[in-house]
């Protein structure tokens, strides 16, 4: 007697692969990449400057986990002083890059804001952030000559048609007594010729402050012998 054939089923090559293929998408790859918060700093190395001069602004973007993120961009935004509305002055390529050089032309309000960077593959994305606005406070300049006591300059920026109080005292760092006051021209430039008075005088020159510009002075010195 013959034995009976055991019967197999036969399954085509072409859905053998499809079955593999099926099985290759596994939940590694549908997985959902987080959106981590960050944190914005931005430091600046001085917060009362002369006119002209310019500032560096430190800043750190961190992320919730503590790392550092290195995509995506900072931008630096001022609002002058007498404006209500932040307006971008400079964008950096890298998220905790520093800004040199800034240039306040005016007592002006700062602050840089991470612009995030979505996820992306394998790596998580971040959020944006923003620093807590700082200002920075500008001084009038103001220009004179080494010595003698015909005292002359310029006053800027805009201080054309301003006063000038001119203080005396016989002690360098007290006892001021108001002397008199001048007037700059429109150019914001001032001349004055101070008395020749017996002895050693200290001369005290005030520039006014406003909303835009502290006020600045400086000190000077004449002396006539007493023989």
């Amino acid at each position: 007697m013959r034995r009976a054939r055991t019967a197999r089923a036969f399954i085509p090559v072409s859905a053998l692969a499809c079955v593999v293929t099926l099985s290759g998408v596994g939940p590694a790859a549908a997985a959902q990449r987080d959106t981590l918060t960050t944190t914005t700093v931005a430091l600046p190395d001085a917060t009362v400057v002369d006119f002209q001069t310019t500032i560096d602004i430190q800043v750190d973007v961190d992320s919730q986990g503590g790392s550092t993120p290195t995509e995506g961009t900072t931008t630096l935004y001022a609002m002058e002083a007498g404006d209500r509305t932040w307006q971008a002055v400079t964008t950096n390529d890298s998220a905790s890059s520093d800004f040199l050089a800034v240039r306040p032309w005016m007592t002006t309000s700062y602050k840089v804001v991470y612009n995030g960077h979505p996820a992306a593959g394998a790596d998580d994305g971040y959020a944006t952030s923003e620093s807590e606005p700082f200002t920075v406070q500008v001084r009038r300049a103001i220009t004179y000559p080494r010595g003698g006591f015909v005292v002359e300059g310029r006053v800027t920026p805009r201080y054309g048609q301003r006063k000038i109080v001119i203080k005396a005292s016989r002690e360098q760092s007290s006892g001021y007594v108001r002397f008199r006051a001048i007037t700059t021209d429109r150019r914001g430039r001032y001349a004055v010729t101070l008395p020749r008075r017996k002895g050693t005088w200290y001369w005290s020159f005030r520039v006014g402050g406003d909303a835009s510009y502290l006020p600045t002075s400086f000190q000077w010195k004449t002396w006539v012998s007493v023989s």
